[in-house]
């Protein structure tokens, strides 16, 4: 721990949003979670949070966030929870830039929550390791842990299970097609896929184009629920042929070497639709905060 006082407030806080390369669902628990593998890519697409300690120890939202109640928020829900793991006298304000569309499948409110871990054990000073952090943010949901361990990554269990993977320099067209599709409406579906062969973190370094490796089981439930993910989704296949969808949808995305290449099938979406051309991250902008 610092011997330096404490921070009164940290700004600018990025929360990036995630993509799920493929995401194979192996099994299910009998506490009713499901297994799976996936590799996650993180993009230079973000929340931005800002947070004020308060002495008081009171947690507070000072912003809006349509649709999202404060107590029910993953970032208030974070700070609590650190709270409770810490017992720390401290409190936050928090506000948030609210950018990344919910239900899209790229983990916007796991990545605030991850961000508020990360921020608030340098705000209030709890030298808690990166270890720690991830094992509270796995109570709040199953992909907290990625984000809070900061670094593109095979994983495995219920997402909890991380190794680091290196992946080539990429551009992504990602199309949000303006549709909120809810995890458990997906993973709830009787026609979901739930059998699918276990592969090793060997199969996937292996494979010349890692974009094409595998597929997402949760795709086919999604399209055949949610008309306007199979338009997006057909659309975008027509300019890449491996365009798939990210987590449980609504978006979909591309990949691409050349971010011009990027654009122009950006500058060609239809207008009832949401895209833009992001940047693969190799790490988190906040990978080193903690430790």
């Amino acid at each position: 721990m610092s011997d330096l006082p404490p921070p009164v407030e940290l700004r600018d806080c990025p929360a990036p949003a995630k993509l799920n390369l493929f995401l194979h669902v192996t099994g299910r628990r009998p506490d009713g979670y499901h297994t799976l593998q996936t590799v996650f890519q993180l993009i230079d697409w973000s929340d931005t949070l800002h947070f004020r300690r308060r002495d008081d120890g009171a947690v507070f939202r000072t912003t809006e966030v349509d649709g999202v109640p404060a107590d029910t928020d993953l970032a208030v829900r974070a700070a609590r929870a650190l709270q409770a793991a810490t017992g720390t006298r401290f409190g936050v304000d928090i506000a948030i830039d609210k950018v990344l569309p919910m239900g899209g499948g790229i983990g916007g409110g796991s990545s605030d929550a991850a961000t508020t871990l990360l921020a608030l054990n340098r705000l209030w000073q709890l030298g808690l390791s990166r270890a720690e952090l991830m094992r509270i943010g796995l109570s709040l949901g199953a992909d907290v842990p990625f984000f809070v361990f900061g670094e593109n990554a095979f994983a495995e269990g219920v997402g909890e299970r991380l190794a680091p993977v290196e992946l080539p320099p990429s551009w992504f067209v990602v199309i949000h097609p303006r549709e909120h599709v809810p995890t458990a409406a997906i993973f709830s579906d009787e026609r979901l896929t739930r059998n699918t062969p276990i592969s090793i973190i060997a199969d996937f370094a292996a494979c010349t184009n890692k974009f094409a490796f595998g597929r997402n089981d949760l795709e086919a439930v999604a399209t055949a629920k949610f008309g306007e993910v199979a338009r997006a989704l057909a659309w975008l296949r027509q300019y890449s042929p491996h365009a798939r969808m990210t987590g449980s949808g609504a978006c979909v995305f591309a990949r691409y070497t050349d971010a011009q290449i990027a654009q122009q099938v950006v500058e060609r979406l239809p207008p009832e639709w949401d895209g833009r051309c992001v940047k693969g991250l190799s790490r988190h902008p906040l990978a080193t905060f903690a430790w």
